[in-house]
């Protein structure tokens, strides 16, 4: 087999692993959003422990790296591709750890709300960074800048969203209309799913510094 036919295929087999990865966190992702619906707080104590099995996928993807970087050389754009996996896997696990920390959060809460005012906009939160993360991933495995730069550009949604939720809490604070542990762990959950929609926007820079070499508009190779 040609050295390059076989150098393309390692690259395939490592883009395949990244998605895979993402599944698995989405999956996960999934099982919250129906957890939270459903007030299942069995499936929230599952999630608990969602980390260990994606973790054990990083250490695998960033090996896969390391071998790639140390027995192929690559250059230029092969280069900038496993150089990107490297850092956005991390951003994935990250996603994997908010998951297994917005759980903990709703177990610690004696009855799951879904339809008041607050819930409301905790949900839509979450609906816009699962799409965020799917998007980001997606446009990072294809290679698509187009699509990177639209997930960039929704991460103003999330934030919009979480600022309601902290005004919200202010006004819940004042009326007294809330206790003080739920505005806690409401608060919580809402700067879990925005470092979500952070991690994503990460994932889409990566994406972009994977076909141009610009990372936030500065020229790394």
């Amino acid at each position: 087999m040609a050295p390059r036919v076989f150098f393309d295929q390692e690259l395939e087999i490592l883009k395949n692993k990244v998605t895979e990865m993402s599944e698995r966190t989405e999956i996960s992702y999934d099982r919250l959003v129906y957890a939270v619906k459903k007030n299942d707080r069995e499936t929230l104590k599952l999630l608990l422990d969602n980390d260990r099995q994606i973790v054990d996928m990083q250490r695998s993807i960033e090996a896969k790296c390391l071998t790639i970087l140390t027995t192929q050389q690559p250059v230029a754009r092969d280069l900038r591709l496993v150089s990107a996996v490297l850092k956005v896997v991390t951003d994935i696990e990250r996603i994997g750890d908010h998951v297994s920390d917005i759980s903990e959060l709703y177990l610690r809460m004696d009855r799951i709300v879904t339809d008041g005012e607050y819930e409301v906009l905790l949900s839509a939160m979450m609906e816009e960074a699962k799409d965020m993360l799917h998007e980001a991933v997606e446009a990072f495995v294809e290679g698509s800048e187009e699509a990177a730069r639209a997930v960039i550009e929704r991460d103003d949604v999330v934030d919009d969203l979480f600022n309601q939720v902290k005004e919200k809490m202010m006004n819940a604070i004042q009326g007294q209309t809330l206790d003080a542990d739920k505005v806690v762990d409401y608060l919580m959950v809402a700067k879990y799913l925005e470092k979500i929609g952070d991690h994503a926007v990460n994932i889409g820079e990566w994406a972009i510094f994977r076909m141009t070499g610009d990372m936030q508009g500065v020229k790394l190779y």
